[in-house]
């Protein structure tokens, strides 16, 4: 028996997994109920016992450096929905969640994000090259969940979809002033400006996503009404009528959410109104896990919305509407990853093949997350004074 043994046999539910250890022994773990069958090959003995302390972190790595690949024609999005669906749908009880809490309470520990490090951060992510996100993000370059608003729509239409989507919600008049937290490469903040007359300040912590956005704002003819500057949000002093931020707030951390919210109340006008949209957890709240932390997202925390809800409270804000999407961004993955896989040859020249199997592993591991019901994405409308926002949602209608 190996150290894994223990994992799968209890892991595995639904489907079957086949695993060839690295001295050529196999074992086969078949669920009582019928699904697909997948399997991996270990190629290292160290993957033996790492499988059983940090399975995610066994996996991910091997799959990156090639000491675990997936046998015959298996894709890794089809291993995925065997292994990470099993671990996701898996009764929260005994061995298992003895393991889950002790895997938290790490986690906890080694989550934590400053200011002194939200930079570096940052710069691990979003200043890698342009050329990278330019192979797979569409023309906008918007760098989160979609909105589908039919299956046909091509990513292009899903992610205007969403800015109107979001824009609808911010209840946006002409000349109102509109801070963005964490504005990417300018595409949500140009669109308030453009498309609803905002004036806009948006706030990044990347170098390579500020000089970008500042040169559309100038390219587009909408510098003097949409601006964007290099600050970290707690060093933020003016006054907003709308506060806006779209896939920052899984990098604040849990430590800080308080603090974020409090800046938010802050910096909001008595009539103001905020949507945070943000990946959350559906449940077992706990920090990222390891190998995403390390190899994609350093100081990351995706939330439950019992963790988001004590802050917001706190803050003196009031909810005045909470939407989730699960599907919506799990579709959004799909896209980035087909063109992804479309330019394989690119990301490896441009990097190198470990690298390209890193993104595989983090894209395709994020599409089945969603699909099979570990995240979604949270769309959290605040307002500062009751009342502010309409009785019904009549007007997110077109």
């Amino acid at each position: 028996m190996q150290p894994f043994d223990l994992v799968f046999r209890n892991l595995i539910r639904k489907g079957t997994l086949r695993v060839t250890d690295a001295l050529g022994a196999r074992h086969v773990y078949a669920g009582r109920t019928p699904g697909a069958d997948v399997g991996m090959t270990l190629h290292d003995p160290k993957l033996h016992s790492q499988l059983l302390l940090d399975a995610e972190m066994a996996v991910g790595e091997g799959y990156m450096n090639g000491s675990l690949t997936i046998d015959g024609d298996t894709s890794l999005k089809d291993f995925l929905d065997v292994v990470y669906g099993n671990y996701i749908n898996a009764p929260r009880q005994g061995l298992f969640a003895l393991v889950l809490e002790t895997q938290r309470t790490i986690r906890r520990l080694l989550s934590r994000n400053p200011l002194a490090n939200s930079k570096r951060n940052v710069a691990h992510h979003y200043d890698l090259k342009d050329e990278l996100f330019d192979l797979f993000l569409d023309a906008d370059k918007q760098y989160s969940c979609a909105y589908f608003a039919s299956p046909s729509d091509t990513l292009e239409q899903a992610q205007i979809n969403k800015k109107r989507h979001i824009a609808k919600k911010l209840l946006i008049k002409p000349g109102m002033k509109v801070l963005d937290i964490g504005s990417g490469w300018g595409g949500m903040g140009l669109t308030l400006a453009k498309d609803f007359g905002a004036d806009v300040t948006g706030i990044t912590l990347s170098e390579h996503q500020l000089a970008v956005s500042q040169r559309r704002a100038v390219d587009e003819g909408v510098a003097d009404r949409c601006r964007f500057v290099l600050r970290d949000y707690r060093n933020e002093q003016g006054r907003y009528d709308r506060v806006v931020s779209v896939g920052m707030y899984e990098h604040v951390g849990l430590r800080h959410g308080k603090a974020f919210f409090a800046q938010v109340a802050k910096l909001l006008n008595d009539d103001g109104v905020a949507l945070i949209h943000t990946i959350a957890k559906f449940r077992d709240p706990g920090p990222v896990p390891t190998w995403t932390s390390k190899y994609v997202f350093p100081g990351a925390y995706v939330p439950t919305l019992s963790e988001m809800t004590p802050a917001i409270e706190k803050s003196g804000l009031f909810f005045s509407d909470i939407e989730t999407l699960r599907i919506h961004y799990a579709e959004t993955l799909r896209h980035w990853r087909e063109r992804l896989y479309a330019n394989r040859t690119a990301v490896e020249k441009m990097y190198d093949a470990r690298f390209f199997r890193m993104w595989d592993f983090y894209l395709t591991g994020s599409e089945v997350a969603f699909r099979q019901g570990e995240l979604m994405i949270a769309q959290v409308q605040l307002e500062k004074k009751l009342g502010t926002v309409p009785l019904t949602r009549t007007y997110l209608t077109p």
